[in-house]
């Protein structure tokens, strides 16, 4: 079997575990041995937001159930893990005295409003739930904030993950800000100084705006919001992945609380009004759910407010008046798309639903920064005789100047993102856009600009002259941080301009040859590309694991992808066709959707694991 490069976190937990074999400190050693177990656990990702924003609508859409309280109740000021587990529904109350206390979600995969201990003597919550998503990422939700400033950075980690600990904070942020026409510079500041603080930069930060529906005076509300969301995007560029935005309401509806029979059959019947005088009822909320004389009970119009709110239930009647839905099932796939959840096909930016992916994809990078920068901090302890000659050969291998060989490099791009936020990597518009398409894409085209599809002679061309202007910034720098960086970036692009010349079964920048592609009933394809409810960017990813020549092509994935990100590409789809088993199928299509679910979740297995082996 030909030999493959260790990785990043597979490198940093060899050195773990040398390290701690010669650390005679019993603390130490538990430091060490903390950093390496997060290298194999699922990436931890905190969804953080200000009061009302939208925050805890969001996780119930991320996790595709309504667990998550929505209203005031001792469990919207706790911190809340949700986790993998197969004892679906239990909970473990992390008690700030170190005590543990057991309880279980209620019928409905729904939080207890009471959890029989002093919220003040709460640490943590963790809740169990059987999700293959949740194989790859925790999802973290987090105390609302009046506002994003933080005292410190301790202060910061605290209120955002339960302990103020380096050991203790997530791994990437998605963090829910409330719509609003133009953020001030105040809002950026607080915004940036926050992120600084909890260790979050551009590789592992996503911004969201929320409850984008909520402006009376827009129809559509969606123009002005993506507009809003580009020009965030710019403000915060050195900050975040992306600026996204999304109904988070019509999201949690769609893929955590689906409509009732009673409340659909209600919709239908506001289909069949006279458009104007729906629209006059729809004017004035509260005029809509006390009107006497609407032909729908006003207990139900109050839930469809509170479920779908003004712009939700516009887009519900019309698209029963238009065809385009005509159940529970299409109603839902139909405010999903609504929602701006999801993007359309395999897009790597521009919804909540890509950038959880892109962070899933990435899982193993992400969790190997936090390491290093861990361990860093860890080498920096204070220790007496052999310990401080072993923290010492610790820092040496982990000197800004001296990263561990070669192999780090996939965290290459990430370090000069964060330095490019910090300040201490100066850039001008060109480079700096150069710099974040690297850090922000996978596939060498998107990586330089490049239309899809570009030639290997365009790619390794648009690399090469991207080098020249690199090369020039790190003699300029030489020695300093801005000139480490940018060789890594130089380093990063005559990589890609070699591999994009080389012959495509020669090893590629994942570091190994095509994997053969994974064999899938092409019936239980067929199937589900056949069945209505089955959205289009779906029916796209079973066409690309029907006619895929090797597993990455079969998964979406750049050619060539390390067997980590294959692994993190299986898991993201398993997520994506799990959602289906929830919905009311015929025989056929449950076990066709099973067994591709089955499929990518073994896939996830067999990679996640090679991808974790020495080679």
């Amino acid at each position: 079997m030909t030999a493959v490069a260790a990785g990043p976190a597979e490198l940093l937990r060899r050195l773990c575990d040398a390290t701690s074999a010669r650390l005679a400190g019993a603390e130490l050693r538990e430091r060490v041995a903390r950093v390496r177990a997060d290298l194999d656990a699922p990436l931890r990702v905190a969804v953080a937001g200000a009061v009302s924003s939208g925050k805890s609508t969001l996780v119930n859409a991320l996790l595709g159930l309504p667990v998550a309280p929505v209203d005031a109740g001792e469990c919207t000021f706790v911190v809340t893990q949700y986790e993998y587990g197969e004892d679906d529904g239990r909970i473990t109350i992390e008690l700030t005295d170190g005590g543990v206390v057991h309880s279980r979600l209620l019928p409905g995969h729904r939080l207890p409003d009471e959890l029989g201990v002093e919220v003040s003597r709460i640490r943590r919550l963790r809740v169990a739930l059987n999700l293959p998503a949740l194989r790859t990422v925790t999802i973290i939700d987090t105390p609302g904030m009046n506002t994003v400033t933080a005292v410190n950075e301790r202060a910061a980690r605290s209120m955002l993950f339960g302990s103020g600990e380096e050991d203790d904070r997530a791994q990437a942020m998605i963090y829910v800000l409330r719509y609003v026409q133009k953020f001030d510079d105040t809002t950026l500041a607080e915004f940036r100084g926050l992120t600084d603080a909890c260790g979050m930069s551009c590789v592992n930060t996503l911004a969201v705006l929320g409850q984008i529906d909520r402006r009376g005076d827009e129809d559509d509300p969606w123009p002005t919001a993506r507009r809003l969301a580009a020009g965030g995007y710019q403000d915060l560029r050195t900050s975040v992945f992306d600026v996204v935005p999304v109904i988070g309401l019509l999201a949690e509806t769609a893929r955590a609380r689906p409509l009732g029979d009673d409340e659909v059959a209600a919709l239908v019947r506001l289909a069949a009004m006279d458009e104007d005088d729906l629209e006059d009822y729809l004017l004035d909320l509260e005029d809509f759910r006390t009107a006497p004389d609407l032909p729908v009970p006003a207990e139900v119009r109050h839930r469809l407010v509170e479920r779908l709110h003004r712009y939700g239930i516009r887009a519900a009647v019309e698209a029963l008046r238009r065809g385009e839905a005509s159940d529970a099932v299409s109603l839902a796939d139909h405010l999903l798309r609504c929602s701006g959840y999801a993007s359309a096909g395999r897009a790597v930016t521009g919804s909540v639903a890509a950038g959880l992916a892109h962070f899933a994809r990435r899982a193993d990078q992400l969790k190997a920064l936090d390491a290093l920068t861990r361990l860093r901090k860890l080498a920096r302890s204070p220790a007496l005789g052999s310990d401080r000659a072993t923290l010492d050969a610790l820092a040496a291998q982990l000197d800004e100047n001296k990263p561990i060989a070669t192999a780090l490099g996939g965290l290459r791009i990430f370090a000069a993102a964060e330095a490019l936020g910090r300040g201490t990597l100066v850039l001008n518009e060109e480079m700096t856009a150069e710099l974040l398409r690297l850090s922000r894409h996978d596939d060498p085209a998107e990586q330089l600009g490049l239309v899809a599809g570009a030639s290997r002679e365009e790619i390794a061309a648009s690399a090469t002259a991207a080098s020249t202007r690199w090369r020039t910034l790190a003699m300029m720098n030489e020695g300093r941080t801005a000139g480490h960086r940018a060789r890594d970036v130089l380093t990063v692009l005559e990589d890609m301009a070699i591999a994009a010349l080389e012959e495509p079964s020669q090893s590629s920048p994942g570091g190994g040859r095509p994997l053969p592609p994974v064999r899938i009933d092409p019936a239980a394809i067929e199937t589900l590309r056949a069945a209505p409810m089955v959205p289009a960017g779906d029916k796209r990813a079973l066409e690309l694991l029907l006619a895929g020549t090797e597993l990455a092509a079969q998964l979406g994935a750049p050619p060539g992808a390390p067997r980590a990100e294959i692994a993190g590409y299986a898991a993201a789809l398993s997520a994506r066709f799990r959602v289906l088993t929830h919905r009311p199928l015929s025989l056929r299509q449950r076990r066709a959707a099973e067994t591709l679910c089955d499929a990518y979740e073994a896939i996830w297995s067999q990679h996640h694991q090679d991808g974790s082996r020495p080679r």
